[in-house]
C-alpha cells in the first residue's frame, strides 16, 4: 500500500480562511439571535399555561434549549466551513479495494 501526501488544504491560505471564519462567526450570531428568541419565546409559553412553578425549572428549559441549538448549530456551521472551502476535497479518502483487505485462504 502506498502512502501519498495530502493534499494542500483551501483552509491553508489566510485569505481564505479568514473568509471561512467571518462567515462562521456571522452564521453563529445569528444562530445566537434565534436562540435567544426561541428560548424567550419557550419561556413566555411555558410561563402563560403553568404560572411561576419554580426557578429551577425555567433554568434548567432555558439551559437546554440554549445548549442543544448553539451546539447543533455550531457543528452543523463546522460542515458548512469545511464543505464550503473545499477543505473535503483535500482529504485523502481512498479506501482499499476488497482484495487489499481480504482475500480467500489458497487451498
Amino acid at each position: 500500500m502506498s502512502l501519498t501526501m495530502a493534499r494542500k488544504s483551501p483552509l491553508d491560505d489566510p485569505v481564505n480562511a479568514a473568509h471561512a471564519w467571518a462567515r462562521y462567526r456571522r452564521i453563529m450570531r445569528l444562530l445566537m439571535i434565534a436562540t435567544i428568541f426561541t428560548v424567550g419565546f419557550a419561556l413566555a409559553i411555558l410561563f402563560a399555561y403553568n404560572g411561576m412553578i419554580s426557578v429551577h425549572f425555567y433554568i434548567a428549559v432555558a439551559l437546554g434549549i440554549s445548549l442543544t441549538m448553539l451546539l447543533g448549530g455550531g457543528l452543523m456551521g463546522l460542515v458548512f466551513l469545511s464543505n464550503g472551502t473545499g477543505h473535503d476535497e483535500s482529504v485523502d479518502n481512498h479506501m482499499p479495494s476488497r482484495d487489499e483487505l481480504w482475500s480467500p485462504p489458497e487451498d
